[in-house]
């Protein structure tokens, strides 16, 4: 029998204080809200307690920020997408900002394993003036386990309605896709970080932004296979190709780290459960 949860989460103002408060059904939680970097940005952890998806399974997501909040999201351990041979899995996840509102959405990664037949979708609702950082993660097989991505199919699919849209459909018979230069090129990770905005972004301030990637960029390793661009005036991406997850990763927590002093003036302060 497929699994269908869901999570409302809200972020408030109140103080000076972000106060998270959430609604569930089915196996889908919130842990307690920290406070690191003080009252002002409230750090959470969704936990999903099966730990992954098989066909039929769904997970619909949806948090919203009100005015003057700042939450960030993370997980605990990486989404998985098992073998599925009727419907697709799905995580659906929606992310609501009010004016002046900001919000971090900084999942781990998300595995596809062998014959998966998985989706996941991100949409953006941002109201003028807030902003939202975030990151989506994708490994294809566990090749390093002897399991590679031979059969299944994944749909990656992020949206800021009208302004901007990525999608993608990998499937893995689509060798000219997989292995080609134009397309992954044999590499087995894809990595996104994005800043959305709900208003232009000042071309000064997007362009100090860019200048703070591809400095990240031309010290690290994934310097060949990564890029940082601005498709429209209310969005920057960094998009990077891995062999694994672990590199992709690296790179986009150092990105992160400069995008939060550059366009935010905040200092990184990494989730506590990413030490654990």
């Amino acid at each position: 029998m497929p699994w269908h949860a869901s999570l409302q989460l809200d972020y408030t103002l109140e103080r000076a204080r972000t106060v998270a408060r959430f609604a569930h059904d089915g196996p889908l939680r919130i842990l307690q809200g920290l406070y690191p970097e003080g009252g002002g940005i409230c750090h959470n952890v969704i936990v999903h307690p099966p730990g992954g998806l098989v066909g039929g399974d769904t997970l619909d997501i949806t948090a919203s920020v009100g005015s003057g909040g700042h939450g960030l999201l993370t997980t605990p351990g990486a989404a998985r997408f098992y073998r599925s041979t009727g419907d697709p899995a799905r995580q659906r996840t929606r992310l609501s900002l009010a004016a002046g509102a900001r919000l971090e959405w900084l999942p781990l990664e998300a595995l596809c394993y062998n014959a998966c037949n998985a989706e996941n979708h991100l949409t953006l609702d941002l109201a003028p003036g807030a902003e939202c950082m975030g990151w989506d993660v994708t490994a294809l097989g566990l090749p390093h386990a002897g399991r590679p991505f031979e059969a299944g199919r994944f749909v990656q699919h992020i949206e800021l309605p009208g302004l901007w849209r990525e999608r993608g459909v990998i499937d893995a018979a689509d060798q000219r896709l997989l292995r080609s230069p134009l397309g992954l090129a044999g590499q087995r990770c894809m990595a996104s970080l994005f800043f959305a905005a709900g208003s232009a972004l000042d071309k000064t301030r997007r362009d100090a932004a860019l200048d703070a990637a591809r400095a990240v960029l031309d010290a690290h390793a994934l310097r060949d296979t990564a890029g940082a661009t601005s498709p429209c005036a209310q969005v920057l991406v960094l998009r990077a190709l891995a062999p694994q997850v672990e590199p992709a990763m690296q790179l986009l927590r150092q990105v992160w780290s400069a995008w939060r002093a550059t366009l935010w003036q905040l200092s990184a302060e990494p989730p506590r459960i990413w030490a654990m």
